[in-house]
């Protein structure tokens, strides 16, 4: 079977030999649409809010009388923890970008979706807006996975700079009722009873390069279904991982930040995602060693390559 697309008003609606997938360009916009990746082998569906969604730019640091207060970052919380950061750019991309343009690209055996924001609002002292963030994403047939290339260019230069996106998705559940384990690579396995109650992001499973954590051979965030099937969000160069969150809020929480590095401005970075469904950790890990070290994404000439 082809990998084919059909657009539904506002919603991209992908299907390959192996999954459904869909992609919303209006409303909650950026990565694959919640509830709408399903494995045809099991029937299993994601729990996410939405998987791979970008939210906007951020810096390590702290606030100070410059920043006005709607730009202000919250943190000493239960949602954020004790790990003070600051705004660069906004808006939130998925909440309040509210639509995104996009191009479709269909292949022999694949379908990739571009689509793309420019950031309208600075904080001081950052003189101006403009950033751009891209996202690919591309379903091949013959996987039952998805990539995904999130590339920001900045308009300003930043001694740390960080894209803030869910990866590979929130859980959605209740006391743990929807999921049977979650697995880090950098930490093991964690049972639905860890979630029972809400704690912020510094208590527990928090992953900062360079800091409380070496950066792991395999950068992976998964977690099994009651139908056994796992769903795994991998980040195929684990360097590019600046900190990732794995905490509860009424929800799982699983915030990733890439980046953190001196972006002068008009250069640009990214990573490379590999979203899909497993049956256990030994597929997660051949998937991944496949794929390890990719950098870049790349759709033309009616195919798409990984650059390393």
């Amino acid at each position: 079977m082809m990998a084919t697309v059909q657009q539904d008003d506002a919603v991209l609606r992908i299907e390959t030999d192996s999954y459904h997938a869909a992609v919303q360009t209006e409303g909650y916009v950026s990565g694959v649409m919640a509830g709408s990746f399903v494995d045809k082998r099991t029937g299993a569906r994601d729990l996410s809010f939405g998987l791979c969604i970008a939210d906007f730019l951020l810096e390590p640091g702290v606030d100070d009388e410059s920043t006005p207060p709607a730009l202000r970052y919250h943190w000493g919380d239960t949602v954020h923890g004790q790990i003070p950061k600051r705004y660069v750019e906004l808006p939130q991309i998925c909440t309040q970008a509210k639509k995104l343009p996009f191009e479709v690209v269909e292949g022999k055996d694949f379908v990739a979706v571009r689509q793309w924001f420019t950031w309208t609002t600075a904080r001081p002292p950052y003189p101006s807006a403009g950033s751009r963030w891209e996202q690919w994403l591309v379903f091949p047939d013959g996987t039952r996975w998805f990539f995904a290339y999130d590339k920001v260019t900045s308009s300003n230069t930043v001694n740390s700079l960080l894209l803030r996106m869910d990866m590979p998705g929130h859980i959605k559940h209740q006391s743990g009722d929807t999921f049977e384990k979650i697995h880090l690579s950098y930490h093991g396995d964690i049972p639905p009873q860890a979630f029972s109650e809400n704690f912020p992001p510094d208590r527990r499973y928090l992953y900062q390069r360079g800091q409380s954590s070496e950066i792991p051979q395999r950068f992976i965030r998964a977690y099994q279904l009651s139908s056994g099937v796992w769903l795994a969000g991998m980040t195929l160069e684990p360097s590019v991982v600046y900190e990732a969150w794995c905490h509860q809020r009424g929800y799982v929480c699983m915030i990733q930040e890439i980046g953190g590095w001196c972006v002068r401005k008009g250069e640009s970075f990214g990573a490379v995602h590999l979203v899909g469904f497993f049956d256990d950790h030994a597929e997660m890990q051949q998937a991944f060693d496949r794929h390890r070290g990719s950098l870049a994404l790349h759709v033309e000439d009616g195919g798409w390559f990984l650059e390393r």
